[in-house]
């Protein structure tokens, strides 16, 4: 069986991470080929089924790759004789020929909030979001097979698309082995973690992630207790929206008490998660919250936004908050972060809760589903 991936839209992240555990956890059958094309960023695993494809094109620009996407991609493949064409990125720009199926995942569920995409201003973003809703939608009604990584996402598809799919499954994300952490006493603790507790909020920054009401609750836990804590952010901040958040610091003269990491080793997280008092996850808009899944592995109190589908995966072991209230969430860390015996239930729920998201079970479970859609199954 001839596999070929579309890659090229994996440029960093969650795509990135749900890539590579894919491709560790294959079938070694022989007959199991696999063709990627993807951006050198993405590290590979040595295996003799998967084969990297080169091509001269200038894949970075959406516009060529599209262009690329429908008129030599459609060639290689009839030239490789695929029998699966897979676009986990989730759109499909490609005829496929006679007898090769089309998989794809559904991941971004920006494009299909539009109070979300209300928080940007009219330009290029906004425009970028309406235009891949519609893409979107086109690509899954195109498609043999759609997977999807949360009941959530599932339910807002079915309820946008007229027809019924043709064949769907559901499938979450796993938690890499290295950050399940929480039982792990070999994990050293980061020299840039400042030496005092701290709660922490990994995430890059973006209207929907809300890293300014975060500072905002923190000034407010500030003001109603000697707060010894540091708060903590780490992701990408060189944005507009980053910027905003830095004013807000400074303004509110929390420059000493809040820490920006900014983009950091990937396998630096675990260590960063596992010493957190608190880890928190305020976004309003996910499909499948790689962050808290990780968070989840290092078993420490998690409080988190209360927008669907972060409960789907957090279940009982996570305090929930609005993610648009200050307060609410100052309320909900001043509810556990003075209380051990609350701190350490919840970091016993969190560890427990986290062994149900397995990297190999995911992988195992879609490379069976796309082994049965070749089949015929």
């Amino acid at each position: 069986m001839k596999i070929v991936i579309n890659a090229f839209s994996a440029r960093r992240g969650g795509g990135q991470t749900y890539l590579t555990n894919l491709l560790k956890n294959i079938n070694s059958n022989p007959s199991f080929e696999i063709y990627i094309f993807a951006d050198e960023s993405l590290i590979l695993p040595e295996h003799p089924n998967i084969k990297r494809n080169k091509t001269n094109w200038p894949n970075n620009n959406p516009f060529f790759r599209a262009i690329w996407e429908k008129f030599i991609l459609s060639n290689i493949l009839k030239k490789l004789k695929a029998d699966i064409l897979f676009c986990p990125g989730g759109l499909v720009n490609t005829k496929v020929p006679v007898g090769c199926k089309i998989v794809t995942m559904f991941r971004n569920m920006t494009p299909f909030d539009v109070e979300q995409r209300k928080k940007y201003s009219i330009g290029y973003m906004r425009f970028r979001n309406w235009l891949l809703e519609k893409l979107f939608l086109k690509s899954m009604l195109k498609a043999d097979l759609v997977i999807f990584i949360s009941e959530y996402a599932k339910k807002v598809i079915e309820n946008r698309i007229p027809i019924k799919l043709k064949k769907t499954v559901l499938i979450p994300h796993g938690i890499n082995e290295e950050f399940k952490v929480s039982d792990r006493t070999d994990v050293i603790r980061l020299n840039q973690l400042p030496k005092e507790d701290y709660i922490l909020y990994v995430s890059l920054f973006d209207v929907y992630k809300n890293q300014l009401e975060v500072v905002q609750a923190y000034n407010l836990l500030k003001e109603r207790r000697k707060t010894f804590e540091k708060l903590v952010f780490v992701g990408f901040n060189d944005t507009q929206y980053g910027e905003r958040v830095k004013k807000e610091i400074l303004r509110l003269g929390l420059k000493n008490d809040i820490i920006l990491l900014g983009n950091i080793n990937y396998k630096d997280l675990p260590s960063i998660y596992k010493f957190a008092k608190i880890n928190i996850f305020a976004s309003e808009c996910e499909n499948c919250p790689n962050i808290l899944l990780e968070a989840m592995g290092a078993g420490r109190p998690l409080i988190v936004s209360s927008k669907p589908p972060m409960p789907e995966f957090g279940g009982d072991s996570a305090v929930y908050f609005n993610p648009k209230s200050p307060e609410d969430l100052c309320d909900k860390i001043l509810s556990i972060i003075d209380k051990p015996v609350v701190l350490k239930d919840l970091s016993e729920k969190v560890r427990k809760r986290s062994i149900k998201y397995d990297w190999k079970e995911t992988s195992e479970k879609t490379w069976k589903v796309i082994t049965d859609l070749c089949y015929g199954k």
